[in-house]
């Protein structure tokens, strides 16, 4: 019974340390990207999130490929001082994740 788990421990360990599978983008990426109509504009997602949270401030936001997935990564800060995170598809700008950062 110890034989497998001695095996399968090194392995889950090299898993765990793997880098994940996303990237960021960078700006001449996402401007190609969006010239060949594979992403919306930043402006309309980040309008999008806003309408969320009105009177929201803009923290931070970021192309991401996590998969094959181009993602948008929003982070806010809200009216009332808490900090989110959208996660939007920049394909079609649907929300993936709205979560308090």
């Amino acid at each position: 019974m110890r034989a497998p788990l001695l095996l399968t421990l090194p392995l889950a360990l090299l898993l765990a340390a793997s880098p994940a599978a996303s990237r960021d983008l960078d700006q001449d990426e996402a401007l190609r990207l969006r010239r060949e109509g594979l992403i919306m504009p930043l402006e309309t997602l980040l309008q999008q999130a806003l309408a969320r949270y009105p009177g929201a401030s803009l923290l931070e936001a970021e192309l991401e490929e996590d998969d094959g997935i181009y993602i948008y990564e929003i982070e806010l800060l809200t009216a009332d001082g808490v900090a989110r995170e959208l996660e939007l598809d920049a394909r079609d700008g649907r929300l993936l994740k709205d979560e308090e950062d």
